[in-house]
């Protein structure tokens, strides 16, 4: 959450400064000025929204060739409110990251600001004496909608390579170098693409070293001013676990009336955030924690859904699941399916079916193998498993092995959508807390899945799966099935 929700009527101080904890430090270049990107978005959205009216006009030609000057007057209407809708946008606040951070509350705000973009189009083109075709109105508002997202997601792609490279990031230092503080820099680090560079900690407890690889400490909580000169543009992200209330609220407070961005942790670092409200409690913020519902009407969806999608998945799939049968016959002795048991919801065993891609005594040569395992945890995972057949190989980089799974998904025993089917062997070695994603069916794809399969360590594996089952909603599955495609084209994280 953001400094919004900062309680700030404590009167203590934050600890005096520590010059002596301070290491050198080379002043870098401060990071652009925040208002450059949103120029940037203004003149692409403003561009945007030019060819949404000239793509309007030929739509709507296309669809009332009898139209005559209409096609004209919503041209000239559109582009004469190019500056209303440019302010409805900046009303919506698509023009600040922190409200649109998650793809879905982005394409809200586009949905709200078109359809009082298109409303104000109406009524300038009244005002001058014109009346447009309803028609015409619903075109723009489509077209409207489908061209800002498809610039939108450019424009976010762009940035994130941008961030990638080190260019258009935000400095920041972590106050708290506790776990949690560790943790959130070692994943800004970690993922560049975030757009924050750690310049480093603030703790007045921390042991005088790097809490993280190349993260330095930098003093206590009262040589955060010092740092901040250095770095006129950087924000502060407070680690709430490893800071003191009263310290937090004291910083919060000084650093805002500087007009430094300042972000709390609020430690759910497993809970969706879909799923959390700031709400008043007396003179407290809370944040309330949103159920999940996997009952009802819901999960009939889900079955529902899985039903008609895989049995079309088996029907188009069907010429691809010949040639690698007889592939496979014709590559090496044995059956061309291969059943193996997995362990499914509420601990129910099934027989996953896939097509066999390895020796037939495959399961005999593993106790051999072991010694060169290369995962962690209970899983198994050879970059050069010496049984995986030629063609076994090629049908695993394509994922075509798991064609046959969407057969088990019509009998019931998986979903499209789930946490890895496990082994029963690798059951016996999880804990209570894994063992809660047998909550839920065992899926084709998943978190886990669509986050580097085989390049995730078994640690990202538990919290991947985890992460699924406690914060599962049909929107979550239809977001997973659509990263799918990528995934398996580019052969991402496959083996």
């Amino acid at each position: 959450m953001t400094s919004d929700v900062v309680e700030a009527d404590v009167s203590e101080h934050a600890p005096a400064p520590r010059a002596s904890r301070q290491p050198r430090r080379r002043r870098r270049s401060s990071a652009p000025a925040p208002w450059r990107p949103k120029l940037v978005m203004i003149g692409a959205d403003a561009a945007a929204l030019i060819v949404t009216a000239l793509l309007s006009v030929l739509l709507f030609d296309w669809w009332d060739p009898t139209a005559g000057s209409s096609r004209n007057e919503l041209l000239w209407s559109t582009l004469a409110t190019l500056p209303v809708w440019l302010g409805l946008f900046a009303n919506q606040r698509l023009y600040n990251t922190r409200f649109i951070g998650r793809r879905i509350d982005e394409f809200r705000r586009i949905v709200n600001a078109t359809l009082l973009g298109t409303l104000s189009v109406s009524l300038v083109a009244n005002l001058a004496g014109v009346l447009l075709r309803r028609s015409s109105l619903v075109i723009l508002a489509l077209v409207a909608c489908l061209t800002v997202t498809i610039e939108r997601e450019v424009a976010r792609r762009t940035f994130q390579r941008l961030r990638q490279g080190g260019r258009m990031v935000r400095y920041v230092v972590v106050a708290g170098a506790n776990p949690e503080g560790r943790d959130i820099a070692a994943m800004l680090k970690a993922e560049p693409w975030l757009g924050y560079e750690v310049i480093g900690f603030v703790d007045d407890t921390a042991p005088a070293r790097e809490p993280v690889p190349g993260v330095p400490l930098l003093g206590g909580f009262g040589d955060i001013q010092g740092v901040l000169q250095e770095y006129p543009n950087a924000s502060v992200i407070v680690a709430t676990s490893g800071v003191e209330s009263t310290v937090t609220n004291r910083l919060a407070r000084d650093l805002l009336d500087q007009g430094v961005h300042v972000e709390l942790s609020s430690t759910l670092r497993d809970i969706s955030s879909q799923r959390l409200t700031v709400r008043p409690l007396g003179r407290f913020p809370i944040v309330y924690v949103e159920p999940v519902t996997r009952g009802g009407w819901r999960a009939a969806a889900k079955r529902s859904f899985d039903v008609v999608a895989a049995a079309i998945g088996l029907v188009l799939t069907a010429p691809i699941a010949l040639v690698a049968a007889i592939a496979i016959k014709l590559d090496s002795r044995g059956p061309f399916l291969f059943s193996q048991v997995r362990v499914g919801q509420d601990s129910d065993p099934f027989p996953v079916l896939k097509f066999r891609t390895m020796v037939v005594d495959a399961e005999a040569q593993l106790a051999d193998l072991m010694d060169s395992n290369e995962a962690d945890g209970p899983l198994f995972k050879m970059a050069h498993d010496p049984r995986i057949t030629r063609v076994g190989r090629f049908l695993r980089k394509t994922s075509i092995d798991e064609l046959p799974q969407l057969w088990n998904v019509l009998r019931g025993d998986m979903s499209l959508v789930g946490p890895r089917p496990a082994l029963p062997h690798e059951t016996e070695e999880w804990d209570a807390l894994l063992a809660q994603r047998l909550r839920v069916k065992p899926g084709i794809t998943g978190m886990w899945q669509v986050s580097g399969r085989s390049d995730t360590s078994f640690e990202d594996y538990t919290r991947l799966d985890l992460y699924y089952v406690d914060n599962w909603s049909l929107a979550t599955d239809l977001a997973i099935l659509a990263k799918t495609i990528p995934v398996v084209l580019l052969r991402q994280g496959a083996r």
